[in-house]
């Protein structure tokens, strides 16, 4: 029998709003403390009300270097343009997974016929470290729609989605440069389901809606648990419907350097960073 993982410690997302149009929490940023290797940022936006508007919000060109975005949308519609020449549009349930790697200038706003139209909108950001033999790479761009990510309905109710990795035999579409899985797990309420991850992987559960327990111990929408690397499986449960993000992967570890849109390993390498961007090394918007 699998030994459980213990809770380490449990954070509670803070109101955070980003640009001109996302409005909503940050679990955690590259800012703060490192227990989320190798992941750098959550934000989670929304469930926010979108009125109807014919010049799009959201935020405008700004540049990445060092690290991937990934973008999961719930509810709306984003679009996406870069300085690679990549265009998107995500509806609910696609994925966008953007690595800025060397250095990409983009914008992310609501997309043109939703933003006319109005509405919900519920998406999730995150950001994921590369290691720093991967950091100056070409950027690369996946736009991965809902159709692609393997699903799985639960024999107690509830879907299991798998974005990158493996997990519970489902192997996720994105590529990623270390191995990371990302998966969404939607339960019905009076359910319960044991996931495993290996222990080497750090691994943490955050609470997209509704409420869970988690080994047991109460998790709340906006909160987000870490584990220890003492088990190889958990156990989640509901008394009502609950929509829960799993992150887990092998942790970088590397000296990390956090300024603004940058995550490299050394200040120096910020200071370039941000010289390439002014010199226009990363590419233009047209």
């Amino acid at each position: 029998m699998a030994t459980q993982r213990a809770i380490s410690a449990i954070h509670t997302a803070t109101p955070n709003n980003v640009g001109d149009g996302f409005i909503g929490l940050n679990a955690f940023h590259p800012q703060g403390s490192r227990p989320f290797n190798p992941f750098l940022l959550l934000d989670h936006h929304g469930p926010m009300t979108v009125q109807p508007s014919n010049k799009p919000k959201g935020v405008d060109e700004h540049p990445h270097r060092g690290f991937e975005t990934v973008t999961i949308v719930y509810k709306g519609a984003l679009e996406h343009r870069d300085s690679a020449g990549n265009h998107g549009k995500l509806f609910a349930g696609d994925v966008q997974w953007m690595t800025a790697a060397s250095g990409i200038i983009h914008e992310e706003k609501h997309e043109k016929e939703f933003s006319r139209q109005g509405g919900q909108l519920d998406f999730v950001q995150l950001w994921v470290n590369l290691q720093a033999k991967d950091k100056m790479r070409p950027p690369r761009y996946q736009d991965i729609a809902s159709t692609r990510i393997p699903t799985e309905t639960l024999a107690n109710g509830g879907q299991l989605r798998v974005i990158a990795g493996e997990l519970s035999g489902l192997q996720g579409p994105a590529q990623t440069f270390s191995p990371v899985v990302l998966a969404d797990l939607s339960l019905s309420a009076g359910q319960s389901e044991t996931i495993q991850v290996p222990t080497d992987y750090s691994l943490m559960v955050y609470v997209l809606s509704g409420s869970a327990a988690l080994n047991g111990e109460s998790l709340q929408r906006g909160q987000i648990a870490l584990l220890n690397h003492d088990g190889e499986s958990i156990t989640l449960s509901t008394t009502a419907d609950a929509k829960l993000l799993i992150l887990a992967g092998e942790p970088i570890h590397e000296p990390l350097a956090a300024y603004g849109p940058f995550v490299m390993n050394s200040r120096e390498e910020l200071i370039e960073a941000f010289n390439d961007f002014q010199a226009g090394r990363m590419g233009v918007l047209n």
